[in-house]
């Protein structure tokens, strides 16, 4: 299958765009900690100014293969580590994996171990839209609790953000033989809230462009929080497409929120095919380091009705007497002023005891 498509000309249009899209200034910081794991789906959003968030993880995989009669074990580690640079929507990322695999030609019985990177890039993401950006058009409904915790097509409407990176490939990779040891990447993210409990992520890349092996990456992640929101489960399904390497993957998993900045999970997997049949299981753990801190806006450019009202400029100023023309506060009975209640109680000491009240 051939794809009809300038690969400079898609990465120049991709990389364009993240830098003159109009920089807004609403937050995505959460108190709690927002990790991409266990699966391997890449959030919309970006976690934050000055928040060092890091998802680690190890995984154990079983790969055979029917037709070139090999057996692998693979053992691996893989490292996140994600920083909210400058503002709110823009993310620094960092993703490794690296592997031990242990071939074994059954034909043969020649055994070799290939080590290296198996996945080393680095990148920045940026939101490009949020349709929670505007608080009123997503405010509670008061009067029905379906309304608010039921699906809505409006949920179908996806924060979207792009990406743009490079993967490198350092000295001789036995994963990645003859590939340059720079190629770049980009990427589309979206995210939907389908329902308070219910997120459904999905990503397109195209990867490694430039090289010989350029590949298609999909994939489609639904993630679920229990009553207890401590506790988690997705489903993800993965595609790739490439010269090199095509394959199906579904996986699944639980994640369990520790505190506000930690998480454990773990996931299994497994192919659709056996060229190669791929079986893999992985746990980790998140945390984060959080140095976020809310930008303090002058009142004169907060917005006019989100905190009462716009407020003038002389507002606090003593007025001058005669000159109150009324503030509205005059049609309120708010009860006797301090002097008032002092000429009461003088009034009542001076009364006659024998006076009568009718």
């Amino acid at each position: 299958m051939e794809y009809i498509v300038s690969k400079k000309r898609l990465l120049k249009i991709l990389i364009f765009g993240i830098f003159t899209i109009p920089l807004v200034s609403f937050s995505q910081y959460t108190d709690v900690i927002n990790s991409n794991r266990p699966g391997l789906s890449v959030s919309a959003y970006a976690i934050g100014t000055n928040v060092l968030q890091a998802e680690f993880g190890v995984a154990y995989e079983q790969q055979d293969h029917s037709k070139l009669a090999t057996e692998s074990n693979i053992f691996g580690a893989d490292l996140s580590l994600r920083y909210g640079l400058l503002f709110e929507t823009l993310e620094l990322n960092y993703e490794g994996t690296f592997d031990n695999q242990n071939k074994t030609y059954t034909n043969t019985g020649v055994e070799i171990t290939n080590t290296d990177f198996s996945r080393n890039r680095i990148g920045l993401k940026f939101l490009v839209y949020d349709p929670f950006k505007n608080p009123e058009n997503n405010k509670p409904n008061l009067y029905s609790w379906k309304a608010n915790y039921g699906f809505k097509l409006k949920n179908l409407i996806p924060a979207v953000s792009v990406y743009a990176g490079a993967n490198f490939v350092l000295g001789d990779n036995p994963f990645y033989r003859g590939d340059p040891t720079v190629s770049p990447r980009v990427m589309l993210a979206t995210q939907s809230r389908l329902t308070p409990r219910f997120v459904l992520i999905s990503n397109i890349a195209y990867d490694r462009l430039g090289t010989d092996f350029p590949e298609w990456n999909y994939t489609v992640s639904l993630s679920h929080a229990f009553r207890d929101p401590k506790w988690s489960v997705f489903v993800e399904n993965q595609g790739i497409k490439s010269d090199r390497y095509a394959d199906v993957l579904l996986r699944g998993g639980v994640a369990h929120l520790l505190g506000e900045n930690m998480q454990v999970d773990m996931n299994l997997g497994a192919s659709f095919k056996n060229t190669p049949s791929r079986i893999f299981a992985s746990m980790g753990f998140s945390y984060r380091i959080d140095m976020h801190r809310d930008k303090v806006k002058a009142i004169e450019d907060q917005k006019a009705g989100e905190n009462g009202g716009p407020i003038n400029k002389n507002a606090m100023k003593k007025k001058k007497k005669g000159k109150n023309k009324g503030t509205g506060a005059e049609d309120i009975d708010l009860g006797p002023t301090k002097k008032q209640l002092r000429k009461l109680k003088k009034k009542e000491r001076n009364r006659d005891d024998s006076e009568i009240d009718f």
